[in-house]
């Protein structure tokens, strides 16, 4: 069974939609991308860092979900990652009204040492450094390495980053991200662009409008399921990249076609993530339903015509 090792936050997130708000809840991206590839059945790890804050009930429905957790590390006295936001009404926009890094402001990540040979490495969004940092730790090239970022690293660390995206062969950013890092509105120049920094597989996220993947001049589109309720986007982007990572895993093919199915399967179980709020839709899906709905998004895209 191919190993999965992934590295991101695992936090606490305090959410605020038009449909609610919570007080501290679990989150991070790590949690999220580790829920979503446990659907696999892979091999899975986690590379984090939390404080002695954290409650060991959530360590355990990880351990529960088959997820290794040797490499989260608690830091004694210390506070875990926190972030507070609220979502506008289209639920696309959000204002971030607290982060308290605590941890995260000193993380130095230890891949435990029987992931070091992990065949594919989800970097989730974190510095870059951080990311670099487990990319060396790596005793052989990963089969497949995903990474994740956004704006802010691209306003504060772009040199790293730039020495992280040539290492990486597959980049999922959102079209805002996107259009940032190539100075190109067209996203197929920007995933033009971004295919000479170095990735093989530029995924571009649009949100409720779907998905966008790149490879070598070929381009497949995976929609969003339209849905009857979205309570809380967050950790949607992580999901995806979970279903993703966890489904290459999986299958060791990470050809065009294959690479497609991935991508189906992110946007399946991200469809899922946003009906309630954090992890909590996540903890509980079954196999069945991730089935049926995977039926459903093959309905909503096949169709015959005849060429005229």
């Amino acid at each position: 069974m191919s190993k999965l090792l992934i590295v991101g936050t695992v936090a606490f997130d305090a959410i605020e939609t038009p449909f609610g708000k919570t007080d501290k809840i679990l989150g991070g991206a790590a949690t999220y991308i580790g829920l979503s590839a446990s659907h696999f059945n892979v091999n899975s790890a986690i590379v984090s860092v939390i404080g002695e804050d954290f409650p060991e009930t959530y360590l355990t429905m990880l351990q529960k979900h088959n997820i290794n957790i040797d490499g989260i590390e608690t830091v004694k006295g210390g506070k875990t990652f926190f972030w507070k936001g609220k979502y506008h009404n289209d639920l696309n926009s959000r204002d971030t009204l607290d982060t308290q890094l605590n941890v995260l402001a000193d993380f130095n990540p230890i891949v435990p040492e029987n992931y070091k040979d992990a065949a594919v490495v989800m970097l989730g969004n974190l510095h870059p450094n951080i990311q670099m940092s487990v990319i060396n730790q790596m005793t052989k090239r990963p089969k497949l390495i995903v990474l994740d970022t956004m704006n802010f690293w691209m306003d504060s660390t772009w040199d790293e980053l730039m020495e992280v995206i040539k290492k990486v062969d597959v980049i999922t950013i959102n079209d805002e991200e996107a259009r940032q890092l190539t100075n190109e509105y067209s996203l197929v120049k920007a995933a033009q662009k971004i295919h000479e920094m170095g990735p093989a597989y530029v995924v571009i996220k649009k949100g409720e409008h779907g998905a966008l993947l790149f490879h070598k001049g070929q381009v497949f589109f995976a929609p969003a399921l339209p849905l009857e309720e979205v309570f809380d986007p967050t950790g949607a982007g992580d999901t995806f990249a979970g279903g993703l990572s966890g489904y290459i895993a999986k299958t060791e093919d990470i050809s065009f076609e294959n690479m497609k199915n991935a991508v189906i399967y992110g946007s399946n179980l991200a469809s899922f993530c946003v009906e309630k709020f954090g992890t909590e839709r996540m903890e509980q899906l079954s196999k069945e339903e991730v089935k049926n709905r995977l039926l459903q998004f093959k309905q909503l895209t096949q169709f015959e015509i005849e060429l005229q």
